[in-house]
């Protein structure tokens, strides 16, 4: 293990390596049931054993793969975000693009991002961009996992009461939009979540080991006389994995061209390329596994490589954009520094065709403080941001507060990226100090800025 993981070598055990890959598969464990959600037979119409199928064995070969090949403690899956869009995709066409076609797009955006990773067009941008929205990403990246666990836990829930002008065009104003604190007073769920929040938080003061797994466990068993934790799915009969009804294959390559969705390629394309990014280096700088810039690099590249086979392994296996998954943080708080956590997350995957009915019995009350944690530990970089330097801090800025205000962390790196050079490049022009820009970071800002302009936010 320690030859093959170096595990001496980065400062950990197997012990520690195995309780985070653990820890990052209960984390992360919802995109299981959820995903049906998007893409099974009452979302984009692919059969739901198919989904379920195409999840886990997807998910497990290509986590397996980035921690035997990258070494490194990520974990993937089919993209939240993503398969939201597949299925708005396919439900929003009339019958023109049907879940084969798009499985097509997805196949299609997956070769892009090899060809880019093989060019080392991708690994360039762990060059390319300063080191201030590095940080910025990894900070803001906290945020946007924070947020996702607090409205997971009903902690933090959005309100949205639409209005409508005189065209009849629906609007929203400040009065109509709002952020509420959850009922923890008669909501179970958020009441169990509160309680997680609070067993985690102090088992991190107490620095008790494996805190986030600990707690997310005792959560599921408090939560079994409170009623949140459905112990109705260990009664099941079906254990076993089923094999019928399943996608693999069946993704139309030629419809999906035949059709003319270039644009649908290049959605898929765009976000992938920066969520991926803005987690691996978030992820892994959390890790500490980018301090040295040369081996950071090439940890990333192979990295990269891994996630761009995964999108197309996961479009023939019947499933959304296979990425990197912020989650993986969370075994990265737990001690995580080595493919070896990946290759524990990976194999729980598998597994989880046969143990579907006990990864369902753990409620997201019980994982979803997992992630709010995983913010504050996230958070902590930030202090390595110059704030005295606009030029450095107004880009981290928008970085940060853009992520979790538009629910993307393309978004936030994009205006991260486009507002750095444009102020990097008018101080050049009056300041005899200049200021290097690598060329490309003027190649992605005019792409992003077109990719806006003709394609529109989504």
């Amino acid at each position: 293990m320690d030859r093959l993981f170096r595990l001496k070598e980065n400062g950990t055990t197997v012990r520690t390596e195995i309780i985070a890959g653990l820890t990052t598969f209960v984390t992360m464990a919802y995109i299981l049931f959820v995903n049906t959600l998007f893409l099974g037979q009452n979302g984009a119409g692919i059969p739901d054993q198919g989904v379920f199928f195409a999840t886990a064995v997807g998910a497990g070969l290509v986590t397996l793969a980035m921690g035997f090949f990258a070494n490194i403690p990520v974990a993937l899956a089919p993209g939240m975000g993503l398969n939201a869009y597949f299925m708005t995709v396919v439900l929003t066409s009339n019958g023109e693009i049907t879940w084969q076609m798009a499985l097509g797009a997805v196949f299609l955006s997956g070769i892009v991002f090899i060809i880019l990773t093989v060019t080392k067009v991708r690994q360039m941008l762990v060059t390319a961009v300063p080191n201030n929205l590095k940080v910025a990403i990894t900070v803001g990246i906290g945020l946007f996992v924070a947020i996702i666990g607090a409205k997971l836990a009903n902690i933090m829930m959005v309100s949205v009461n639409p209005g409508t002008d005189v065209n009849k065009t629906p609007i929203l104003n400040s009065n109509q939009f709002n952020i509420v604190l959850g009922d923890f007073i008669h909501n179970k769920d958020t009441m169990l979540a509160l309680i997680t929040l609070l067993i985690i938080a102090v088992l991190m003061v107490l620095r008790v080991k494996a805190a986030l797994l600990i707690g997310i466990v005792v959560a599921t068993l408090i939560g079994i006389p409170m009623g949140v934790t459905n112990l109705d799915g260990l009664t099941s009969s079906s254990w076993l994995p089923s094999f019928s009804d399943l996608a693999v294959g069946k993704l139309d390559i030629m419809g999906a061209l035949g059709v003319g969705i270039i644009e649908i390629i290049l959605i898929f394309t765009f976000v992938e390329l920066f969520d991926t990014f803005g987690t691996l280096v978030g992820t892994a700088s959390r890790a500490g596994l980018l301090k040295d810039k040369a081996k950071g690099e090439k940890i990333i590249g192979k990295a990269m490589l891994v996630d761009a086979a995964g999108v197309s392994t996961g479009a023939l296996l019947g499933t959304s954009t296979i990425t990197a998954y912020v989650e993986s943080s969370s075994g990265v708080a737990e001690g995580g520094r080595t493919g070896l956590t990946a290759v524990t997350t990976g194999v729980l995957f598998l597994l989880a065709l046969f143990i579907a009915p006990l990864a369902l019995i753990v409620p997201s009350a019980a994982t979803a403080p997992a992630l709010i944690i995983v913010g504050v530990l996230m958070m902590a970089q930030i202090k390595e941001i110059d704030w005295s330097n606009f030029l450095e801090a107004f880009p981290a800025f928008l970085t940060i507060i853009m992520m979790p205000f538009t629910n993307s962390i393309a978004n936030g790196i994009s205006f991260g990226i486009v507002s750095y050079t444009i102020l990097t490049a008018i101080h050049n022009l009056v300041s005899p100090k200049k200021t290097p820009i690598h060329w490309l970071l003027w190649v992605i800002s005019v792409l992003i800025v077109l990719r806006y302009t003709m394609l529109g936010g989504e």
